[in-house]
């Protein structure tokens, strides 16, 4: 992929955020998705011991799901776990796992906060601004905002409201489970990030290319603990349903 460097990664926490605020300006809030043919999920897995990071990447077909791809990369990390800079600790391995793709994913669905943080630059954000592509933030619980009541059916969704402007949305992607928080990365708006996003929801809460990369980097954190981490740091692509 073709992956800007816009800033160091070696910063402080003080410096990380006003790389945030120097960055906001960037994000484009329109749609610059010009077709979908290969959604990608990232994930990283934090190890329970030291500070090593598994980031895992899975390219699905869309509208299908079919897997079509995944890579991963493991690696260490000085930056600590701070919420609203967690793209300082997270993406310079998520970096290096994409990478590795073969496939280039037209979209990017991010297991984090696009727009809707403190700063307007979440973990999706950020990355949408480094590959240039539309990218959204898909988190399980919230950072910021509040929304009012949500409908109990799948499909349901309310605003995600911050400083009086609407950041994202609290999404039912399952009847009668707690919604997770949609908002815009970078290069798409949030009306089509919430209609990708549910139909990426076929059976579970969390969107299918999040999940199987969820799946992937835990994998691997637990045979890494249990002293059996695979000789090879590109592992076979899924087989592909026909």
């Amino acid at each position: 992929m073709d992956i800007k460097k816009l800033h160091p990664w070696n910063v402080s926490p003080k410096e990380a955020v006003e790389i945030q605020k120097q960055l906001q300006p960037q994000v484009i809030l329109k749609n610059r998705l010009k077709r979908l043919r290969f959604i990608a999920g990232t994930d990283v897995a934090s190890s329970r011991t030291d500070d090593t990071l598994w980031a895992g990447v899975v390219v699905l077909q869309y509208p299908g799901l079919e897997p079509v791809e995944q890579r991963w990369t493991r690696g260490k990390t000085s930056f600590p776990y701070i919420p609203g800079l967690l793209s300082f600790r997270e993406i310079p391995i998520l970096v290096a796992a994409l990478n590795k793709l073969k496939t280039i994913p037209d979209l990017i669905l991010c297991d984090g906060q696009g727009i809707a943080h403190p700063r307007g630059l979440g973990l999706a954000t950020h990355l949408g601004l480094l590959v240039n592509s539309p990218t959204i933030g898909c988190a399980k619980s919230r950072l910021v905002g509040s929304f009012t009541e949500l409908g109990k059916d799948k499909g349901d969704s309310a605003d995600l409201v911050y400083s009086g402007r609407v950041i994202g949305a609290a999404a039912r992607t399952r009847t009668g489970v707690k919604p997770i928080f949609i908002s815009v990365g970078n290069n798409i708006t949030l009306k089509q990030s919430l209609r990708i996003v549910f139909r990426c929801c076929p059976r579970y809460r969390v969107p299918e290319p999040i999940r199987m990369a969820h799946f992937l980097v835990t994998r691997l954190r637990a045979q890494h603990h249990a002293s059996a981490v695979p000789p090879s740091s590109a592992l076979s692509p899924p087989a592909v349903s026909g």
